[in-house]
């Protein structure tokens, strides 16, 4: 039998031995180094054609321009059937993101308003404000005039709910 005996002896005025470094000193690696994974050399590895990135996010084909306003207030309609559509989970939404400028009741008299933060908020039963679920929807997707976007704070069923929600407080106003 042979038996093994290791010493460690620190010793603050000199370096100690480091007997597997490997351990707690990193190994870098280069991202792309040369490998038979990539047929053309160097290079990362274009997704196929026509993919939809992991988490479902589908690129809005309207571009933000008047003319896609316009298109999108014509010809874009809600996804959600009459089932999917959660009027209190629009609610919830329409008051975190709309209703400090907006206000509750869509008449455009936030609490931002109220406190002159922001001027110029329009109620949506203002007149020639004839507002559709398509241009709502472009208007939370982009922003539009002061208001900026919330594409990245809402996904695209939340903003559907938000549409929904507005169409709704409209015809409250209309009333």
């Amino acid at each position: 039998m042979v038996f093994a005996t290791v010493v460690a002896c620190k010793k603050d005025t000199r370096p100690n031995y480091q007997f597997m470094p490997n351990m707690y000193e990193p190994v870098p690696y280069e991202a792309y180094q040369e490998a038979s994974v990539f047929p053309n050399g160097v290079e990362a590895m274009l997704p196929a054609e026509g993919s939809i990135p992991r988490g479902g996010h589908m690129p809005f084909e309207i571009e933000n321009t008047t003319e896609g306003y316009e298109l999108a207030k014509a010809t874009l309609k809600s996804p959600l059937d009459s089932m999917k559509i959660d009027a209190n989970r629009g609610k919830e939404l329409y008051d975190i993101y709309c209703g400090i400028c907006h206000g509750n009741k869509g008449k455009g008299q936030g609490k931002l308003v109220k406190r002159e933060k922001i001027l110029g908020v329009p109620s949506y039963d203002d007149a020639g404000r004839a507002i559709t679920e398509g241009s709502i929807y472009h208007t939370i997707y982009y922003g539009k005039n002061a208001m900026g976007s919330y594409a990245n704070q809402l996904n695209e069923e939340e903003r559907w709910q938000v549409v929904d929600y507005v169409l709704k407080l409209k015809a409250d106003l209309e009333k």
